[in-house]
């Protein structure tokens, strides 16, 4: 018995912030829902304490918003929000793509090219959870290579304002961000390029912002 911990309070906030924030992003929760804590407690099997906490992160990252002793409730999907967050977190995704560089080994580059190849089935089988996640998974490689923690926590902050935009748009039959410029990336990233890769990062973020534009 000595080997069974509590788990940290800190891991129960966070268990509980993920599953509201990915519940949100994906639309399971409508823009507009009014939310409950102790409705979600219940639901997430947890106390109401962690619901909170992840309430009170959700507000500040623009997913929610609150009016003390009245209402909490999603927040619509805004474009001008969109952009911003598209704006922002295409600079960072430039700025860890010409640190990662110097640093890159070719797992990494083999780690890219596997989820361009799932991002791709994905895109066209049509499921955008799963392109998403791929697309997720081959920036993260430079974001974590990169080391740069503000970097990285500030992508993590704002992402999910664009992908609710995104899995919007993709359900109305837009058009999924192409594997093509995914694959001109990881080939400049491959041979060292780090003007290439950071022009066809730009490009690629741009092309979020031109998304929310359309959304106008």
């Amino acid at each position: 018995m000595e080997a069974i911990r509590p788990v940290p309070r800190t891991l129960l906030r966070d268990r509980a912030y993920e599953a509201i924030r990915d519940a949100i992003v994906a639309g399971d929760i409508a823009p507009g829902a009014v939310v409950r804590d102790a409705e979600l407690a219940e639901r997430l099997g947890l106390s109401r304490a962690p619901v909170r906490d992840a309430f009170s992160r959700l507000v500040d990252e623009g997913l929610l918003e609150s009016k003390p002793q009245s209402y909490t409730r999603v927040t619509p999907v805004v474009a001008a929000d969109v952009r911003d967050a598209a704006a922002v977190v295409g600079a960072m995704h430039e700025l860890v793509t010409r640190a990662a560089l110097p640093r890159l080994r070719a797992d990494h580059i083999g780690a890219m090219r596997e989820a361009n190849t799932c991002f791709a089935t994905a895109v066209r089988e049509g499921d955008v959870s799963a392109a998403l996640r791929a697309d997720d998974e081959l920036h993260d490689v430079l974001v974590r290579v990169s080391g740069n923690r503000a970097a990285a926590a500030t992508v993590a902050r704002y992402t999910p304002l664009i992908r609710r935009l995104e899995r919007r748009r993709f359900g109305e039959g837009g058009n999924c961000r192409s594997a093509g410029l995914h694959d001109e990336l990881i080939d400049a990233c491959a041979v060292g390029d780090v003007d290439e890769a950071v022009r066809v990062t730009a490009e690629i973020w741009r092309g979020l912002e031109d998304l929310a534009d359309l959304d106008s």
